[in-house]
């Protein structure tokens, strides 16, 4: 089971979308035997995809990242230094 609401995001299945169509696009141009429809359909295609979710997420259709709350901040905190004094 996904760690909460892993992926279920506009931003997410566009991505998604957009690179298994692109893996498809790439498939047929190696089958054909072209290296165009391969490279600028399917390659460019799986490229975009992931340009386009990261934009959308960025303009706040994906997932918002975790800010820590002030407990995990010096939780952290006192963990990373207790590993530097026992190293």
């Amino acid at each position: 089971m996904a760690y909460e609401d892993h992926g279920h995001t506009p931003a997410a299945w566009t991505a998604v979308i957009m690179i298994v169509a692109g893996f498809l696009v790439a498939g047929i141009g190696v089958i054909m035997l072209s290296w165009q429809v391969f490279w600028f359909g399917g390659i460019g295609l799986i490229v975009l995809g992931g340009i386009a979710g990261k934009v959308m997420q960025m303009m706040g259709m994906g997932k918002a990242s975790r800010e820590q709350t002030p407990d995990q901040a010096a939780e952290q905190m006192a963990t990373t230094a207790a590993e530097g004094r026992s190293g």
